[in-house]
């Protein structure tokens, strides 16, 4: 709680606000606390890495956001990993996300399954992912234990995943909203599409859990997120602030130090020599094609080429 002789200073939302950002904000009066997270260059670096079917990139995009508002949470260097397993279209996603905001994703689909689901208009969220798990893995590093968090999919969105888990397993009143739109350009004007985010399910019926009492506070709090509109949360021209102080003006909202966001992917071609030469000869003989080792970067799609000698195991000198 504040020390009420402390005057906290008050001030207009601003205007503007910047792509690929982190911007915590709290409501004291209704107790509640989170994030908005805004991407642009950083997510359009990571989907064009790859041809994803635009239904893939936009669920492939909500799941960034989504790692990155969990992500955002820890309290100390490491790393929040969100993937899926489904028998949906899309079998996989993968989202990696190192603090304090460094993100890489991926996706494995299959390419003919999602033309079918877009040729019969069921290429939503919840029919591209299908029925599977979310995993949600917290890394702290070599000298820790990973922390992991499983929700089962339901044939439902991103969103309804997240509600069930806080609502499953953490027990914790949560809201989360999420929004991907592709922009389309032609000279001096542009042209917007927006895509609609699913709205968040309910239980699934028959299944009984622990609901955490809510309260008045928590009420209005989770009644006042669920107003915005994916036009207010994807309009470039509304700051991240200004939508904050259009949601809790009268309660008062108080935002804190921002945080960029950056699509940097981990591999390195030395990192990929030292994984090669990790592998035995045998393994890295069937490796060969036409005299060299290619390998190939899943998240930013970088291709790196060895030849067999460069990568063949020391031997220790006698």
């Amino acid at each position: 709680m504040s020390d009420p002789r402390i005057e906290i200073p008050a001030r207009a939302p601003a205007a503007t606000s910047a792509d690929d950002t982190i911007l915590p904000f709290q409501v004291e009066a209704l107790d509640l606390r989170g994030r908005v997270v805004r991407f642009g260059p950083a997510i359009d670096t990571i989907l064009s890495r790859h041809r994803y079917p635009t239904p893939v990139a936009k669920l492939l995009g909500e799941a960034i956001v989504l790692a990155v508002l969990l992500g955002s949470t820890l309290k100390f260097h490491g790393r929040f990993i969100l993937q899926t397993q489904s028998d949906g279209p899309v079998r996989m996603l993968v989202i990696d996300y190192t603090t304090p905001g460094k993100v890489r994703a991926c996706a494995r689909f299959d390419a003919a399954r999602v033309a079918a689901a877009i040729a019969a208009g069921a290429a939503d969220a919840g029919a591209l992912l299908g029925r599977g798990h979310l995993a949600m893995t917290i890394d702290q590093g070599p000298d820790t234990a990973r922390y992991q968090g499983i929700v089962a999919l339901e044939g439902k969105g991103l969103e309804h995943a997240a509600h069930e888990y806080f609502l499953r397993s953490e027990q914790i009143p949560t809201r989360v909203r999420l929004a991907v739109a592709e922009e389309l350009r032609a000279g001096a004007d542009g042209t917007r599409h927006r895509w609609r985010a699913l709205d968040p399910g309910d239980v699934p019926e028959g299944i009984e859990v622990h609901v955490p009492p809510e309260d008045d506070a928590w009420v209005e709090g989770r009644a006042l997120v669920a107003s915005v509109e994916d036009v207010e949360l994807l309009d470039s021209n509304v700051s991240a602030e200004r939508l904050l102080y259009r949601l809790f003006h009268q309660r008062g909202v108080r935002v804190f130090r921002s945080r960029d966001l950056h699509a940097q992917c981990s591999c390195s071609r030395e990192r990929v020599e030292r994984m090669l030469r990790s592998f035995s000869q045998d393994d890295r003989d069937h490796m060969v094609e036409n005299g060299k080792i290619t390998v190939t970067c899943e998240f930013c799609n970088t291709t790196y080429t060895f030849k067999p000698l460069d990568v063949r195991e020391s031997t220790p000198s006698s």
